[in-house]
């Protein structure tokens, strides 16, 4: 697959849309979930992104892109994300998606913490006191002890541990597996497992539901699939920032389709997580811009 030339600004324009997509995934989901149980609506998340990946792709592209040198890691990789999709639809009956979202931008900071043990990254005291600020911008979003807010907010931090294992799984097939070939393993993945669970779930489904089905699995297959291209065309050092985006996305949602605004301890934990993981963006490029390249072979 060649990588096209980098335009960094079309780059950021489609990573924006990416995660726009990713919002309106949520508050459909968010809106199925009044009628539907939780296992019904993960099957449709996962179900109809698949046949979308189908009819994009068509399926003889499928079948060759599902080959791959690391069934096992490609496995996990689908039931963390499949994991993490379950709780998130759990937590967002119960808060709204802005508090949701901002509890979730935890991930990459727990990627930064997980990656010293797990891959031998070294992760230097700066980025560290960003992790644990970052914390303490979480615990300032759920209060926990002071019955501010809801205990479904949990879920979401159960969420962002899971998705920053996801995270490291992702960047360990990254250096050998095509991203859309893994994109379609987690469809195939989770719509296995969740067809599984669905006997002991189904509830009629009226038309409404059914476009809405249909409408979040597209949703989650175009989403992925822009923020794939997002990254093939601009570097990654550029487009990290503006995945923040998401919680202006999902602040607008929540206000018009359910009328949640956030609190004011809400929106300053929102902002303590938000600037360490942009701490950590930047003290990641400054480390870069020092790291001299490995020498030529010869």
């Amino acid at each position: 697959m060649n990588r096209p030339e980098t335009d960094n600004a079309r780059g950021i324009l489609l990573l924006m849309l990416a995660v726009g997509c990713f919002s309106c995934m949520d508050a459909t989901a968010k809106i199925l979930l009044q009628n539907h149980e939780m296992p019904q609506v993960v099957w449709a998340r996962y179900s109809f992104h698949l046949l979308a990946m189908v009819l994009v792709l068509r399926p003889r592209r499928c079948l060759a892109l599902l080959k791959t040198g690391r069934p096992l890691l490609q496995t996990l990789r689908g039931l963390l994300l499949l994991g993490s999709t379950g709780l998130f639809f759990l937590g967002i009956q119960h808060i709204p998606l802005a508090d949701a979202t901002a509890i979730n931008f935890l991930a990459p900071l727990l990627v930064v913490a997980l990656s010293a043990p797990l891959l031998g990254e070294k992760v230097g005291p700066r980025r560290w006191a960003a992790v644990i600020i970052g914390f303490v911008g979480v615990l300032v979003i759920l209060r926990p002890g002071l019955g501010a807010a809801h205990p479904a907010g949990f879920y979401i931090l159960a969420v962002a541990l899971l998705f920053a294992f996801f995270s490291l799984s992702t960047r360990i097939l990254g250096r050998t597996e095509d991203p859309t070939g893994m994109l379609l393993h987690t469809a195939v993945i989770g719509t296995a497992i969740a067809t599984l669970a669905i006997p002991f779930y189904w509830s009629p489904v009226p038309l409404k539901s059914w476009l809405l089905f249909a409408l979040i699995g597209g949703l989650g297959c175009v989403g992925h699939l822009v923020l794939i291209r997002a990254y093939m065309m601009a570097e990654a050092s550029a487009l990290a920032p503006f995945s923040y985006s998401q919680l202006i996305w999902s602040l607008l949602l929540g206000f018009l389709l359910f009328g949640d605004l956030p609190d004011g301890l809400t929106l300053i934990g929102a902002g303590i997580v938000t600037a360490s993981g942009l701490y950590v963006w930047h003290r990641e490029r400054q480390i870069k811009a020092v790291t001299p390249p490995p020498p030529a072979a010869g």
